[in-house]
C-alpha cells in the first residue's frame, strides 16, 4: 500500500486554496493537472508492505503533534521557473512544521530514510505537459492568497490509492 504522512487543513484554509487554484490557468491549455484535495504532506513513504503498517503506527507514537496557529505563505514552483513541474503554496511558520518532520524522521529511524531537504509547501497543480513556462509563471506571480489563519493540532498516516481519476485517500490513524 501506498502511504504518507501529512497534515489536514481545516476547510476555510481549502477554500483558500481553491480559490488560488481558480487564478491559475485553464488546465487544458496550460497542460496543468489540479489537485483535489489539499494536505502538507510531511513525509511519503511510498509502497509499505500492509504488516508494516502497525509498526508505522506504532513508532509514530512516539511524535508529539504540533499545537500551533499556521497561514498560508507564497506561490512557489518545483524545481525551477525555467521548467516547472509543481505549483505550490508556502506555509508559515516553516520552523515547526520542519521540527515535527525531524522528529517524525527520528521515530521512524531504521524503517525509512530520512529526508534531506524537507520543504513545508501545499501543491495546487502538477505541471503535466508544459506549453510555456513563462505564461504559468506571470499567472503563478499574480495568484492572490487569502491572508488568515488556522489551527495546526494533528497530523496522520494516510493510505493513498491511485486511480484514472485521481488518488483517493484514506486516514489510517490520526495523531493528536
Amino acid at each position: 500500500m501506498r502511504l504518507f504522512i501529512a497534515i489536514d487543513l481545516p476547510e476555510e484554509a481549502q477554500k483558500a486554496l481553491r480559490a488560488a487554484q481558480e487564478q491559475l490557468p485553464d488546465d487544458d491549455n496550460a497542460g496543468l493537472s489540479k489537485v483535489k484535495e489539499f494536505h502538507l504532506t510531511v513525509k511519503f513513504l511510498g509502497e509499505v508492505a500492509e504488516e508494516r503498517a502497525e509498526e508505522i503506527k506504532n513508532a509514530l507514537t512516539e511524535v508529539i503533534p504540533l499545537s500551533l496557529n499556521a497561514s498560508l505563505g507564497k506561490i512557489g514552483v518545483f524545481p525551477d521557473k525555467s521548467a516547472p513541474r509543481v505549483v505550490w503554496v508556502g506555509i508559515e511558520p516553516q520552523k515547526e512544521i520542519i521540527e515535527l518532520q525531524r522528529d517524525i524522521d527520528s521515530a521512524l529511524t531504521g524503517l525509512f530514510p530520512k529526508e534531506k531537504d524537507y520543504s513545508p509547501h501545499i501543491t495546487l497543480a502538477r505541471v503535466k505537459t508544459l506549453k510555456t513556462a513563462e505564461e504559468l509563471m506571470l499567472s503563478a506571480q499574480k495568484i492572490k492568497i487569502a491572508d488568515m489563519t488556522f489551527p495546526i493540532a494533528s497530523f496522520s498516516l494516510i493510505k493513498s490509492t491511485l486511480t484514472p481519476e485521481g488518488p483517493i485517500y484514506a486516514v489510517l490513524k490520526k495523531y493528536g
